[in-house]
């Protein structure tokens, strides 16, 4: 009898400690898939087109085909690395996209083999009797933006290609967040629907997980009560869903800044090159198109 008691007693302890060491990290990296859902993305973008310049541009003509016929969606793989300060997220890169990309650029201006890639692959920013070409793509349709986040000064750097290279800074944007009731497995985690606003009113989905207790997530998304493994822009036509969560013991990489970029602020970069981005007259849409544009 005091045996049974004793090996009873055992294993309630070893299930207590066990409970009690629950690994809960703070440092790793997470895979994403962001999705964009690009023939929606170009229909919004000749309404807006149309709109600024009524009967200048045939909507089924204006990619060079039928819209119908354009692909529904791409998805680029994104890595996220995080610790307890902050995170930042690039797109992942393969050695075969690495060999596309050089063979792409040989064949660049050779015609219309890409003519159907160019809502995918660039976006081109009319106004102010101009077009400024946002490159920062590479050949098959992916960004080569990287944004850093750092939670504990409420600092963002973007780092994006124009014409010039730049790293954009900035202040976090305040986001409003609503908690539901709806809950998602994402990874292998399960997570929190949430619904967000921005202070300029773009909506926000979320779903997080607090297994991570990081209060960050893609697209400079934060602001919850754990690490965001959902996120959807329904606004912009633009999801991004985690994959893969890998813990480690390192911090943030600080060597993926370009050495031969401009630093500038978001409010002077938009009085540098707002007029591209503005939406008819109303000079405020500058800024919150870049955002849009550069950051989501």
């Amino acid at each position: 009898m005091n045996k049974i008691l004793l090996l009873s007693l055992t294993l309630l302890f070893g299930l207590s400690v066990q409970a009690q060491y629950a690994y809960f990290g703070n440092r790793g990296v997470i895979s994403f898939d962001k999705i964009s859902y690009t023939r929606a993305q170009t229909r919004e973008m000749i309404k807006k087109f149309e709109e600024a310049a009524p009967g200048q541009m045939g909507g089924r003509h204006f990619w060079g085909g039928d819209i119908n016929n354009m692909p529904d969606s791409r998805t680029e793989r994104m890595t996220m690395y995080f610790d307890e300060n902050g995170s930042l997220l690039m797109p992942e890169v393969s050695d075969e996209e690495n060999k596309d990309n050089a063979r792409g650029q040989a064949r660049a201006g050779g015609g219309r083999g890409n003519r159907g890639g160019a809502a995918m692959g660039a976006i081109s920013v009319h106004g102010g009797g101009g077009a400024m070409m946002m490159r920062g793509a590479r050949s098959r349709g992916g960004s080569s933006k990287v944004l850093y986040q750092n939670l504990k000064s409420g600092q963002a750097e973007v780092q994006v290609e124009l014409d010039d290279k730049y790293i954009l800074k900035d202040s976090l944007t305040n986001i409003t967040w609503r908690f539901t009731d709806e809950y998602r497995n994402i990874a292998g985690f399960e997570c929190r629907r949430v619904n967000g606003a921005t202070a300029d009113s773009l909506y926000l989905v979320a779903f997080y997980t607090d297994q991570i207790p990081v209060s960050g997530g893609p697209a400079l998304s934060h602001g919850l009560p754990g690490m965001i493994l959902g996120l959807a822009i329904p606004e912009m036509h633009i999801q991004y869903w985690a994959t893969k969560i890998d813990y480690h013991n390192e911090v943030l990489p600080n060597d993926w800044r370009d050495k031969k970029t401009k630093a500038m602020t978001l409010d002077d970069f938009a009085k540098s090159v707002g007029s591209f981005f503005q939406r008819g007259n109303d000079s405020g849409s500058a800024k919150k198109s870049i955002l849009e544009q550069i950051i989501y």
